[in-house]
């Protein structure tokens, strides 16, 4: 007896291209927005902020506000403004990031501290976060206000903490969840709340958005955290080792400390403190990571992450906007970039 063995179609790399195309639409209306409000009498200002917008980031914060929108079938045009300033909120915070961290590349050009200098790049990232707050103003909302004014805070909190944690080689697992929980999960969980407060709904809608948000925001962290030892800096945008000469306690350094013998764990404590960062520790840090598996294992929990915030969404009925939000939560794991 024989048979024909047919082999089944392999599944195609997750891709953020559906929640591009849902709302590709509205983010030309964001756009619209982003470009008015980074406009100033002082010419630097919208040069600076210009440097970064249009430098080629995913904007998957403002797509992700549209897109629960989307899902929870709103028809209006408040989540435009508020996408913007979600948007900005981000925006500022990354200048202010480059400058803490003296960094040199993002998104595959100068940084715009190295272009425009620290003192200008500090100001207009202030400009942008004073823009977010008068839009939030416009919206009219105080409950989108505390919402969105409250995740500012929280993302500088979780900027310090981990400003705190730099070089400090006893961090733990749990210390850093919490630290990528404040400085990048509760934009993209408050991004994803306000459509349900524009779209008037329940507030279980509202912490289901609030919950994908925050876990799809800590599966692309981890995801981050993964990139910057198992990517070159071509794939990324920036210099490969960033967070290990900066002395950043990221979760692969964190489970190969925890993993390693005595003498890589002397090897860890001399690298976090800033003793060994030059290329050949780089690759000699690279080498352990890869020895106790600690990159697969923290896309592993990346994974973990990314099913809870799919999970969050099962409310809610089938269609594109939950088919694209799904992916993008797929997409944030494999990516690597």
């Amino acid at each position: 007896m024989t048979a024909t063995v047919h082999s089944l179609p392999r599944k195609a790399a997750p891709s953020l291209q559906p929640l591009m195309a849902l709302v590709a639409d509205g983010m030309n209306s964001v756009n619209a927005v982003i470009l008015d409000r980074m406009q100033s009498r002082i010419p630097l200002i919208p040069a600076l902020a210009g440097h970064l917008i249009a430098g080629g980031g995913k904007r998957m914060r403002p797509m992700l506000t549209l897109a629960s929108a989307s899902l929870l079938g709103y028809g209006g045009s408040r989540h435009y403004k508020l996408a913007a300033t979600v948007e900005f909120i981000h925006t500022a915070t990354l200048l202010h990031d480059d400058v803490v961290d003296g960094s040199d590349m993002r998104r595959g050009k100068k940084t715009a501290n190295i272009v425009y200098g620290n003192p200008a790049t500090v100001l207009v990232g202030d400009f942008l976060f004073s823009r977010s707050f008068e839009l939030m103003v416009e919206d009219g909302s105080l409950k989108v206000l505390r919402i969105l004014s409250n995740a500012s805070a929280v993302i500088a909190e979780g900027e310090v903490d981990q400003l705190v944690a730099q070089r400090q080689i006893e961090t733990s697992e749990e210390r850093y969840l919490a630290i990528i929980n404040a400085k990048t999960a509760a934009l993209f969980a408050a991004a994803c709340r306000i459509a349900a407060v524009v779209a008037e709904r329940s507030d279980e809608d509202e912490m289901a958005l609030d919950a994908y948000g925050r876990n799809l925001g800590i599966a692309f962290q981890l995801a981050d955290d993964a990139i910057d030892y198992d990517s070159d800096a071509s794939e990324m945008g920036k210099d490969q080792g960033d967070d290990f000469r900066e002395g950043k306690m990221t979760l692969p350094v964190i489970l190969a400390y925890a993993r390693g013998t005595e003498e890589e764990r002397a090897f860890w404590r001399a690298a976090i403190a800033g003793d060994r960062n030059g290329d050949e520790d780089l690759a000699h840090a690279v080498a352990l990571i890869r020895r106790h598996d600690a990159v697969n294992a923290t896309r592993e929990r990346a994974r973990h992450y990314a099913a809870r915030a799919i999970d969050a969404i099962a409310r809610f009925p089938d269609g594109a906007a939950k088919a694209a939000m799904t992916e993008a939560a797929e997409f944030a794991v494999a990516r690597r970039f």
